[in-house]
């Protein structure tokens, strides 16, 4: 037997098992999803069996069980499922797009944007309704702001991360210096939402965001194909008659399309975009198309996991979700920067 056919018999059988392994990872995220989404329908303060809360759902049983099920608990669960998905797969387009495994939302300035958006109209004095299209334009603002700044050199990535650092700084540093401005019946407003919750959210935020977070997702899968093509760098890319600019641009907004939306529902959340591509990475090998698809479904379990540790785990009252995905994000975000800064080691011989 030829080296050739044992090569291609070697290729064929890694990725069975490659499509095996994203099989089960599916299958499990998807069931450990709907588990999730059961006990958080069924406890609280008015704990109910599952099947009281699945009918409550849909509108059957007592009045007062639809009531909480449906004008409380059901719109928060999905909003972080919603949030969840769009960061994950915002992070998973990001990392492959600047290269970087430190890359997510907070690099680009998304998450400053979005916090100013929604800070400002606080300062309005808005309607909560209308908090939430704060951050989606601010968030969109801070987008535009780096595509402006960095679009000198052709949106290159070292450029692009760079630019990303200082609009995010610079965003940070404005919401910072509004809330200090805050009377202070504001500021502990303005302060639980910039770190980022899901709580009182509506059915009208929730599926306006859903339906324009299915058509990020659309996108995104679609122009998976000339994120594949980009990740053999620019010049290979220009070869195969790639424009490189303009399709790390159409990319960028799309992964910007994704954090924002995820932001207007559930506020600047951190870690979760720049863990999920890692976990998913480690587990299905290479990115493919169903790379994207697997980042999503890990973020929505990840987030909507999280917003369950705030609500029946933790001892303190109102905590907000991104003070969980925070705490787990440091010691994650040290390990990554010191395995990238730690040297190859050498073989011998």
């Amino acid at each position: 037997m030829s080296a050739a056919v044992v090569s291609v018999r070697a290729k064929s059988a890694s990725r069975a098992r490659v499509r095996r392994r994203a099989l089960v990872f599916a299958g499990t995220g998807a069931a450990l999803l709907f588990v999730l989404l059961t006990v958080s329908l069924t406890a609280g303060e008015m704990p109910m069996p599952a099947g009281t809360a699945l009918r409550a759902l849909v509108g059957l049983g007592d009045p007062g069980d639809v009531l909480v099920v449906q004008q409380f608990r059901a719109p928060r669960s999905v909003a972080a499922i919603v949030a969840g998905a769009g960061l994950g797969a915002a992070g998973c387009v990001l990392q492959r797009l600047f290269r970087n495994p430190l890359a997510s939302p907070d690099v680009m300035g998304v998450t400053g944007g979005a916090s100013l958006g929604a800070v400002a109209l606080i300062a309005a004095g808005a309607t909560q309704s209308l908090i939430p299209v704060g951050a989606l334009g601010g968030g969109l603002l801070a987008a535009l702001l780096l595509g402006v700044f960095a679009w000198g050199d052709g949106l290159a990535v070292t450029r692009l991360v760079l630019t990303g650092l200082a609009v995010q700084a610079g965003l940070a540093a404005a919401v910072n210096l509004m809330i200090v401005r805050f009377p202070a019946e504001l500021a502990g407003s303005a302060l639980q939402w910039t770190t980022g919750s899901v709580y009182g959210r509506t059915w009208t935020e929730v599926w306006g965001a859903s339906g324009a977070m299915v058509l990020a997702l659309a996108a995104a899968l679609v122009m998976h194909r000339r994120l594949a093509v980009l990740d053999l760098g620019d010049d290979s890319a220009g070869a195969l008659g790639l424009r490189t600019a303009s399709a790390r641009l159409q990319l960028l907004v799309v992964a910007v399309a994704l954090a924002s939306l995820a932001a207007a529902l559930a506020g600047p959340v951190t870690f979760v975009a720049l863990a999920v591509p890692h976990i998913v990475r480690f587990v299905t090998g290479p990115p493919t198309a169903a790379s994207l698809a697997l980042a999503a479904l890990t973020g929505a379990v990840l987030l909507l996991a999280s917003d369950l540790v705030v609500r029946h785990l933790l001892p303190v009252e109102g905590l907000p979700v991104g003070a969980v995905t925070a705490t787990l994000g440091a010691p994650w975000l040290l390990a990554l920067m010191l395995r990238q800064s730690s040297p190859v080691p050498r073989s011998r011989g």
